[in-house]
């Protein structure tokens, strides 16, 4: 993820503009934001260890599963929406995102976890998810024209399988998810940040 935020800000320092950026980062993009799958993998691993709570799984797979279909399904898919600047609002906000997160991972290993590394991780929250939603959310809604258009990943009968599906109303159904699943989310991440601040700073006071 260091490698994207480099990438994306050589790219606009050459241009001197933020559109199209996308372009200078989509290969490491494509390549680490699929790698993340791992996690998912681990989670289900972790679940049956002892000793281990893992984070939600269904939380987390939905979190992985969105960024993926984006990159894949939309973004790569449908080239007209790759100069959108709703693809760089949410490429921004996972580059952040995860930054911070994967350091806070580091350190708490290492037994070594800066207070600010903590408080990033349980704080910026409030303004990425939330940004990176609606880059996500504005770039299917951009999409859908096109899908349509083109009839992609569409399959229409009579064929011989006898089933039909149609890839617009399904990018219309995968906006509505946000709805329920999103505040989730949010909400997990506000208590989360309750209870790891607080904690912190209990725990400084008895200091």
């Amino acid at each position: 993820w260091l490698v994207i935020a480099v990438g994306l800000v050589r790219a606009y320092l050459a241009k001197g503009s933020y559109h199209s950026l996308y372009y200078s980062i989509e290969k490491p993009l494509k390549f680490f934001q699929t790698g993340a799958l791992l996690e998912v993998e681990y989670l289900l691993i972790a679940k049956y260890l002892p000793g281990i709570v893992p984070s939600s799984v269904v939380l987390t797979a939905f979190q992985v599963m969105s960024r993926v279909f984006l990159t894949w399904a939309v973004t790569h898919s449908v080239k007209e929406v790759q100069t959108e600047d709703s693809v760089l609002l949410f490429v921004v906000a996972w580059t952040i995102t995860e930054i911070i997160r994967y350091s806070f991972y580091t350190f708490s290993l290492l037994n070594h976890l800066p207070y600010l590394i903590k408080w990033a991780r349980y704080t910026l929250f409030i303004v990425l998810y939330p940004m990176g939603v609606s880059g996500e959310l504005l770039t299917i809604y951009a999409a859908l024209p096109f899908v349509r258009q083109s009839g992609l990943y569409s399959i229409s009968l009579p064929n011989k399988y006898n089933f039909s599906f149609d890839y617009y109303t399904f990018l219309i159904l995968v906006m509505i998810s946000y709805i329920p699943i999103f505040p989730q989310l949010y909400f997990h991440m506000l208590h989360q940040r309750r209870k790891v601040l607080s904690h912190t700073e209990e725990h400084k006071k008895s200091e």
